[in-house]
């Protein structure tokens, strides 16, 4: 698609229905946390091609340990692999991205503002300046050298996404990298409107589904005090939902085990 020069349309999920969703509307990719990707989620995504995110220092963990070394990142990838996914994000030391890739693990790398580094760059967008620009295009090459085969490009101007996707045969992922990324890759919580967290400038609201989800919530936390306050008070279980036996069939019950 890249060399065809087609868009790719990718979704980051993290429900089966979300999942679900993104496959029976035919997104390309989608991205998965490894914390929540399993087999079920595997299936619900359908044909979408799946990038599975393997965890970073304090983002989280694999197996009850965070990931340190390029073995750990290896085991993870592995495991996911087992599972069906199709390429893992790493936004690791190059030495572990190139462990990744040279076994034959599809590497997806990061680009631009990459939330585990934002203790040197902070969240704004990265490569407005000719130095910092410059210090991406040599990160890309460097990603591709080693073998990494795709970027999430996130938040770089416009015209600095178009150079290094145009130069480059890395797969530029792009989040608010403007139009010229080899893909466009957006939240599911942005795309739907449910958000809650801060909304990104690059995020497009195309379903309103915050008041709606809000709605429901409610209605399932009424549903809840209603069925408490039932229990409490003995309202339920009645009759009807109980299974009945037979007086005879009690009274020989009760015959059995007193003799």
């Amino acid at each position: 698609m890249k060399k065809r020069g087609e868009k790719i349309s990718m979704l980051y999920v993290s429900t089966h229905d979300e999942a679900a969703a993104a496959a029976a509307a035919g997104i390309h990719m989608l991205s998965i946390e490894g914390k929540v990707f399993d087999a079920a989620m595997r299936e619900a995504a359908g044909d979408c091609f799946v990038q599975v995110g393997l965890p970073y220092g304090g983002w989280g963990s694999f197996q009850g340990r965070p990931l340190a070394t390029a073995e750990d990142y290896l085991r993870a990838a592995f495991h996911y692999a087992a599972l069906g996914g199709d390429a893992y994000y790493c936004s690791a030391s190059y030495d572990i991205q190139k462990t990744l890739a040279d076994n034959h693990i599809p590497v997806v790398g990061h680009i631009g503002l990459i939330p585990s580094y934002i203790s040197w760059t902070g969240w704004r967008a990265v490569g407005k300046t000719a130095d910092e620009a410059a210090a991406l295009w040599r990160h890309t090459q460097m990603l591709e050298r080693i073998g990494v085969f795709g970027a999430e490009l996130e938040v770089v101007p416009d015209r600095i996404a178009k150079y290094l996707s145009e130069n480059s045969a890395v797969l530029m992922l792009g989040m608010g990298a403007g139009k010229y990324a080899d893909a466009q890759y957006l939240f599911t919580e942005d795309v739907c409107g449910y958000g809650v967290n801060h909304k990104p400038r690059h995020g497009k609201v195309y379903a309103d589904l915050g008041p709606k989800m809000k709605a429901l919530q409610d209605e399932r936390i009424a549903a809840f005090r209603a069925f408490k306050a039932d229990v409490d008070t003995g309202g339920y279980p009645g009759a009807e939902h109980t299974v009945p036996i037979r007086d005879d069939e009690f009274d020989a019950f009760l015959t059995s085990v007193q003799d």
